[in-house]
């Protein structure tokens, strides 16, 4: 599986991501072509140092403009550009993504909404570019890891800001990236989380695999740290994460139920991942339990002592080192309303290494506690949230 990972480590502006794939190996004649013909600039690919990483450096020379456009401006430029349809769909996601969020923090219907920095051709030009270039690439997936938003605060059209700007904030929610604050500007723009957010899902760290290319895109400010982001075509032989575990196991006859629920809880606490009781029929047709454990390897002398101490056995089986797929797990918050409440609620959410998502689960302590205080079914309350979860990360 041929897989476009993002690792915005130095943030991400559209030129950034665009320069990024004509590094990893887009057509940059191809790209400047369809960008010109669809826009009013001037496209430039060069090269830059930053901090002894070199770079493609794109620089999109536009006509000074004084006016604003709308949303629905915007739309009819992508619309009559003659883009190939992918792209201009593509196109046309981004700027929705960008436009419900500006809606949303300026409380501005979209039909009345207009923009400043997004709306201007360098803007265009950097998301038709790099949506063309990757629909060029022709990724089976394509991921992205923790972003750098910043820090600080940047000059908007309505004031200073503290990083990241709320639009940036917004699309950084709806799209469900990962990110984290470092430094003292602004490294994440909204143009950049827009494009990462339609085409990406995110994933914790660059996942295993084979190097096919990398490609470095230049920022334009020179930076403590190399300005750049950093795009790898990689070759995903597995779409599971792997794990290695023991399992311990043994058998006993005489321990009451009641020990055997506490083991449990005092085993989980020693290290251990799962841990199964099966009823058995033991020698001489006493009834009895098989007592199989699941750990890390290096919890497995730890977790047996815990075996031996509360049951009595005198001996626990050990079956050698095993690998196991696994699903990759993080937690969200999903905000739902409740006969009138709202309640953050933690989802677990499990994907594949391509950012797919396989399953999600709310939380039962916490579903538990607000089905009580709300005075509805607990299953009911589960259903809500992971509904929601679904129609939010999905």
């Amino acid at each position: 599986m041929r897989s476009l990972i993002f690792d915005p480590f130095s943030g991400a502006a559209g030129d950034m991501i665009l320069a990024s794939l004509i590094g990893l190996g887009a057509d940059r004649e191809k790209v400047r072509e369809v960008i010109e013909s669809a826009v009013d600039v001037t496209v430039s690919v060069g090269s830059a140092d930053k901090r002894g990483i070199r770079a493609v450096d794109v620089k999109i020379h536009a006509p000074r403009e004084t006016h604003h456009r709308h949303y629905h401006d915007l739309v009819d430029v992508i619309k009559s550009a003659g883009l190939p349809p992918a792209v201009e769909q593509s196109a046309l996601g981004v700027f929705a993504i960008m436009a419900e969020a500006e809606s949303g923090v300026h409380g501005v219907p979209l039909e009345e909404l207009h923009f400043h920095e997004v709306g201007q051709n360098d803007a265009l030009a950097d998301v038709i570019g790099s949506c063309y270039a990757i629909h060029e690439i022709a990724a089976d997936a394509v991921l992205c890891t923790p972003a750098n938003v910043g820090g600080g605060k940047v000059k908007a059209a309505h004031g200073m800001m503290s990083v990241p700007a709320p639009a940036t904030l917004e699309i950084l929610k709806q799209g469900g990236l990962l990110f984290y604050g470092s430094g003292s500007r602004e490294l994440l723009t909204p143009t950049g989380a827009a494009l990462l957010a339609y085409f990406a899902k995110p994933v914790e760290n660059i996942p295993r695999g084979q190097v096919i290319s990398v490609g470095y895109g230049a920022g334009d400010a020179d930076t403590e740290d190399p300005n750049v982001l950093r795009a790898i075509l990689m070759d995903m032989h597995d779409t599971l994460s792997r794990d290695t575990i023991e399992v311990l196991e043994t058998n006993v006859d005489d321990v009451t139920g009641e020990v055997l629920g506490n083991l449990f809880d005092r085993l989980l606490s020693a290290g251990a991942r799962d841990v199964t009781i099966t009823a058995a029929i033991m020698k001489k047709g006493r009834s009895g339990h098989i007592i199989k454990v699941i750990t890390k390897p290096q919890d497995s002398d730890n977790v047996a002592r815990v075996l031996m101490k509360e049951t009595g056995t005198l001996g626990v089986r050990v079956i050698p080192t095993k690998h196991r797929y696994i699903a990759d797990r993080r937690m969200e918050k999903v905000p739902v309303v409740l006969r009138g409440e709202e309640f953050d609620v933690p989802v677990k959410i499990a994907q594949d290494r391509t950012g797919e998502i396989l399953h999600m689960s709310a939380e039962y302590e916490d579903c538990r506690r607000i089905a009580e205080k709300v005075k509805l079914p607990l299953k009911e309350v589960m259903r809500r949230v992971e509904e929601e979860a679904w129609e939010r990360f999905a």
